[in-house]
């Protein structure tokens, strides 16, 4: 048994508080975090639980390390979770029960799931149920695929039988100007009498593309920047390393054997292009639907090009990969993906952070955990609507 302070009430009542205290599930590499205290609003991570030991190294490395905990996180519960006294949940569950990568995704069946199930099915009902100990606010992101899920459906149903009004989404880095498509699904969920500023009683219940116009957290007047999906996105050029070395550039270039059998499947980006494909855990594993690659010759056209390779491939050409040389073709570094993650903004004069990698932490990894990452860019916006009254 345990004894927990009925504050939520008078929280609804007064409207955001100071020191808003967070959990983190499924932290990774700490882009909730980060997005939260990019937010501006008076709000830490007071503690983050995930299974995978690498990403809770990395996290350590950046954040507070006392926080973060490799947890199986069905094993939690709510005498455990009570004690945090939490007003906000972030969470961003496996994706693999749900994406449409996966050809034998099973959803709430799939054993990945069993954990966020577990959460909405017997800790957050069991928090409401003690003295409503549940917290305030929610923030759930995961593939877009996920909308169309048994399990949304049951995750929507429940919050609102505990008494949280929701809003969802369905947003794109490219709308808030950043050149990755990722698109991703975004439940919002708050306890009533708290509402969601900009939806109408027409707009309710539907998945929206875009964050409404909102009362900010600091001034009051009405942030409209991500309205709608209409900002131009920066080039890639500006989130590229500028200073690799000839060994660091032989280490990206996509392998020979890649090219000669699925060179022609690749996503190829230039520089000076607005838009990559969405990066996943299997980056430089996989080639399609896996994310983009560059092209650092951007005098040349890659069609004419790979015409040409194919052509000399056909007529039996042992080196007609050499041909493909031309372009520059190599993948994007760990680095790269972490700014166009938004974890770093290479736009910022000064930097307010600077993402590290501890030791040890291979190459492949790298890429896998920034792969199962957010847009920590997007979040940050969905925080501050979801916290804005």
């Amino acid at each position: 048994m345990y004894i927990m302070v009925d504050r939520r009430q008078e929280q609804c009542d007064e409207g955001p508080q100071q020191n808003i205290r967070a959990i983190e599930f499924y932290s990774g590499i700490g882009g909730l975090h980060l997005a939260l205290r990019r937010s501006g609003i008076p709000a830490a991570a007071a503690v983050a639980y995930d299974w995978d030991q690498t990403a809770c190294q990395v996290y350590a490395a950046n954040f507070t390390p006392d926080i973060v905990h490799k947890t199986d996180i069905s094993t939690l519960t709510s005498a455990h979770l009570a004690q945090t006294n939490a007003d906000l949940w972030l969470l961003s569950p496996s994706c693999q029960p749900y994406t449409i990568l996966n050809p034998s995704a099973k959803g709430a069946a799939d054993p990945r799931a069993q954990s966020f199930l577990h959460l909405i099915d017997t800790v957050l009902p069991e928090l409401a149920a003690a003295q409503n100990a549940h917290p305030r606010y929610l923030l759930v992101e995961n593939v877009a695929a996920f909308q169309d899920s048994s399990t949304r459906h049951h995750l929507v149903s429940t919050l609102k039988r505990l008494g949280y009004v929701t809003a969802e989404f369905t947003l794109n880095p490219l709308q808030f100007g950043i050149p990755n498509s990722r698109l991703r699904y975004y439940l919002l969920a708050k306890l009533s009498p708290l509402k969601f500023a900009g939806i109408d009683s027409t707009e309710s219940g539907q998945i929206l593309d875009h964050i409404p116009p909102h009362p900010t957290t600091t001034g009051g007047s009405l942030s409209t920047s991500a309205a709608r999906p209409n900002a131009i996105p920066r080039n890639l050029r500006q989130y590229m390393d500028v200073t690799l070395d000839e060994a660091a550039l032989a280490q990206l270039r996509v392998p020979d054997r890649v090219l000669r059998k699925w060179g022609r499947l690749f996503d190829i980006v230039l520089p000076s292009g607005t838009r990559s494909c969405c990066f996943t855990r299997g980056y430089t594993q996989l080639v399609e639907r896996a994310g983009s690659i560059l092209q650092m010759n951007e005098d040349l056209d890659t069609t004419q090009v790979f015409d040409s390779f194919l052509e000399a491939q056909s007529n039996g050409d042992e080196n007609a990969v050499r041909i493909l040389d031309c372009l520059g073709l190599r993948y994007f570094t760990p680095t790269e993906l972490i700014r166009l993650f938004h974890f770093t903004d290479p736009c910022e004069p000064t930097p307010l952070f600077d993402f590290v990698w501890p030791p040890g932490v291979s190459l492949k990894s790298r890429y896998r955990l920034i792969g199962n990452s957010v847009n920590v860019e997007v979040v940050r916006r969905l925080i501050i609507y979801l916290i804005s009254e």
